[in-house]
């Protein structure tokens, strides 16, 4: 019974979360078509709405660690389910994320992540990917900001492991800049798909920076354990146990 209850619950906040999207697209479009900083203040506002009502509608609280980063870096997150990207984009001062092509053609949704100035890239053959991403973050038009990329290339359930990407090593040469790695225990909580909303306290720490400079496969072996080591830590926080998927 208590998992039917907390399954109808998810469903109503499923329901009313993604109702609010368009209702504040609406609201913001005019703003966001006479200056982009708008899109962020649209999407951030959304964001935290999500945030809030999951708090009291299915008993999901969420909790940022560590110092959230203000000025140009490439932040490297773990990425278990939609709620590590509006956990991050609530309190980002200026967020604009790796993303998969497709979802420029998402209503309202791809629209402002152009606005933002998110990177998309179409997914095929490595090298062309690479060098779609390589390009887009070179562009001019690209506007200053925390730009954001998943190193497993996609979502990644508790207890599962993808290989990390050459991307995220490529972009931090490139860039020249500071690598904050994220970790992150929302999976137990939000699906990677499904409408089931779990009770409890979703994690994203930022995590010490990785300075520039470093050779590349230093680079990606310090990354991959950080964030692993990290995120290992918050999930067994949560309650949860290596090699249970449930």
């Amino acid at each position: 019974m208590g998992n039917a209850i907390q399954w109808l619950r998810s469903l109503f906040y499923v329901g009313q979360v993604y109702l609010m999207m368009p209702v504040m697209a609406v609201f913001f479009v005019p703003m966001t078509l006479i200056s982009r900083k708008w899109a962020w203040r649209a999407t951030r506002t959304w964001c935290r709405y999500a945030r809030w009502s999951a708090s009291w509608m299915v008993g999901l609280r969420s909790e940022v660690r560590g110092e959230v980063p203000r000025g140009e870096v490439l932040i490297a997150a773990k990425h278990q389910s939609f709620l590590d990207i509006i956990i991050l984009v609530s309190v980002l001062p200026r967020p604009k994320f790796i993303m998969k092509k497709e979802l420029v053609r998402a209503p309202i949704l791809g629209w402002f992540a152009l606005r933002m100035g998110c990177v998309p890239v179409e997914r095929g053959k490595r090298s062309q990917a690479i060098q779609q991403m390589m390009e887009g973050v070179a562009s001019g038009r690209q506007l200053p900001g925390q730009l954001v990329i998943y190193p497993q290339g996609t979502r990644v359930p508790p207890g599962k492991y993808l290989p990390y990407k050459i991307g995220t090593a490529l972009l931090y040469e490139q860039l020249g800049q500071d690598c904050v790695p994220v970790a992150v225990n929302v999976g137990l909580f939000w699906p990677k798909s499904g409408i089931m909303r779990r009770p409890g306290t979703a994690v994203v720490e930022f995590l010490p920076p990785i300075p520039p400079g470093r050779p590349r496969e230093e680079f990606m072996a310090e990354l991959e354990r950080t964030i692993e080591s990290n995120s290992e830590r918050l999930m067994a926080e949560a309650g949860f146990e290596a090699g249970c998927e449930g």
